[in-house]
């Protein structure tokens, strides 16, 4: 298909900001598509180049963008970043130079979706010596027409602004396939791969009825929400209900394949070379050939055997050198949860009843390596309460509440398990914008902008700015220059010293209030926001949403 069809879509989707327009015009285009094309259709209406699972990233910032644009068009890098700066978006940047460019003899081919795919992934994957210039070729390929050129560079960017959320891909598979919405997000929490799910819904609901999991396909956990006290988790989950330790660790999903074994965190990123004892030690202790099981790893000091914080566990996961040098120096311990296929058999729809026993028939634990979760069930408020303090007692974070008979739910807060931990005012946010600081702190990113999200339209909407808890001096904590570090390359757009970015970088954050503004979208605004803790755990789909603000809201009325 020429690109150029696909962005008269872009175009069409992005003139309305209604939910059903949007699905109609989608929906009426993909009966268009041919059935070979469908999957590369899927991927770049998102904006994407690989499937959700795969953890890969394009790799093209906004400065190796401008060079790009700087080299295809015949302008200095200085006016492409003037543009920026006027603009406000590259996408539109490079649509306005390409309209006045000067090497026209450049542009000679149509471009075509599949090519856009194929120049994107080879990007992807470059490395080695002159890797900046192969990929600055690669892309000036694709920069010929201005309006696919606008959205040619969006997407590099992971930034195309249209709105497409993952609601609405399901309900325009559905309506374009005629198939029910309930079996397209089964088969879309199964593989978390929309473009397979458009693919099987072509063949009817038979056919994509039959997708299941698969082995190295890595699925989005279940989420829990939280709950204020005893009570309410019994009134949440049900009596009698299961409570394991809320152990202060990284989430893992550990695939097992005959004898190759797959550690994935719950944003699907494979870090099985990071934890090479417990890829070993899961191999020994899964006991069946085929099988998907959760835990959280958990770091812990080797004289004192008491657990370390959660910051010290993601050191191991952004390692890439030293690894077993690092393994021996923070030794880690698994504690499995929850078991979601065995050998062939999806259990996803089973009770959480049945998946535990399943759980505990199917490994063998290993000391100090692999355990078990510690866990009783029970319907008694008394006993509840103490399996709290104990847990409290020995340093975890509180307590996990499952519902005996709820199924798995992949990457959803439904209420089918909840955690209990200590009243602290903190939110998981992410950062959507900063301002580049003055005097002393001029080369760096300060006064960060915090969003929360809502679920129903996947905005990110603002809810403050904060720079208070960040560290001038590197080794007291997290500082403006890591931050910084971390936020450049996510840069989207910039005017003056504001720069919007992408929202990637997730934070805990504390504050003292909660107020009602008019000044930010969410409506509200964190009063004395400070910063925590990073969250290299999280997602940005995984952070607060705006309903759990707006509780938090209420809750401190009322306590006045």
């Amino acid at each position: 298909m020429k690109y150029s069809k696909l962005v008269e879509i872009y175009d069409k989707i992005n003139s309305t900001t209604k939910t059903l327009e949007k699905t109609d015009i989608i929906a009426d285009f993909l009966k268009t598509v041919k059935p070979k094309e469908i999957k590369e259709i899927i991927l770049l209406l998102r904006g994407r180049v690989f499937p959700e699972w795969d953890t890969r990233e394009i790799g093209i910032g906004a400065q190796l963008a401008i060079k790009a644009m700087s080299s295809a068009y015949g302008v200095s890098k200085d006016k492409v970043i003037k543009e920026w700066r006027n603009i406000g978006d590259l996408g539109e940047v490079t649509e306005k130079l390409a309209k006045n460019r000067t090497q026209s003899t450049l542009f000679k081919e149509d471009v075509y979706t599949k090519k856009v795919l194929e120049n994107l992934r080879k990007i992807a994957v470059l490395e080695g010596p002159g890797t900046v210039d192969r990929k600055i070729s690669y892309l000036k390929e694709l920069l010929h027409e201005p309006k696919s050129a606008k959205y040619i560079i969006r997407t590099c960017l992971e930034e195309l602004r249209i709105g497409v959320g993952e609601g609405i891909v399901r309900d325009s598979i559905s309506q374009a396939f005629n198939v029910s919405k309930e079996t397209v997000q089964h088969a879309y929490d199964l593989t978390t791969d929309f473009g397979l799910v458009a693919e099987k819904s072509i063949k009817g609901e038979k056919e994509l009825s039959k997708v299941s999991i698969i082995i190295g396909n890595p699925i989005k956990v279940m989420l829990a929400q939280r709950v204020a006290d005893i009570n309410e988790g019994f009134d949440r989950c049900g009596k009698p209900a299961q409570y394991e330790y809320k152990y202060d660790g990284f989430r893992m999903q550990i695939h097992k394949n005959n004898n190759k074994i797959i550690i994935f965190t719950r944003r699907l990123e494979d870090v099985t070379k990071q934890f090479p004892i417990i890829a070993n030690a899961a191999k020994k202790a899964i006991k069946a050939k085929k099988a998907i099981v959760e835990g959280e790893a958990v770091g812990y000091d080797k004289k004192t055997g008491k657990g370390l914080p959660f910051q010290n566990i993601s050191e191991r996961i952004k390692r890439k050198y030293h690894i077993e040098k690092m393994a021996h120096e923070i030794p880690v311990v698994l504690n499995l949860f929850d078991i979601i296929y065995i050998n062939g058999k999806n259990l996803i729809s089973e009770d959480f009843k049945k998946r535990r026993d399943v759980l505990e028939k199917t490994i063998k634990e290993v000391s100090n390596r692999v355990l078990l979760s510690t866990k009783i069930v029970t319907s008694d408020d008394k006993v509840a309460k103490e399996f709290y303090d104990r847990s409290l007692g020995l340093g975890h974070e509180g307590v996990m509440i499952k519902n005996l008979k709820a199924p798995y739910k992949p990457g959803s807060r439904v209420g089918y398990m909840v955690k209990l931990k200590p009243i602290m005012e903190s939110l998981d946010v992410v950062i959507v914008g900063a301002e580049w600081g003055t005097g002393k702190r001029a080369k760096w990113l300060s006064s960060f902008i915090l969003a929360c999200r809502d679920p129903k339209t996947e905005e990110y909407l603002p809810i403050g700015k904060m720079g208070t808890g960040v560290k001038e001096k590197e080794e007291e904590g997290v500082s403006f220059k890591e931050l910084t570090k971390k936020l450049e390359p996510l840069i989207i757009s910039q005017k003056d010293r504001e720069v919007r970015v992408k929202p990637k970088i997730v934070l805990e954050i504390k504050y003292e209030e909660i107020q009602k503004s008019p000044t930010y979208k969410s409506g509200y605004a964190l009063r004395f926001p400070r910063l925590s803790r990073l969250r290299e755990d999280r997602s940005p789909e995984e952070i607060d949403i705006i309903e759990r603000v707006k509780k938090l809201y209420e809750d401190q009325r009322g306590r006045k």
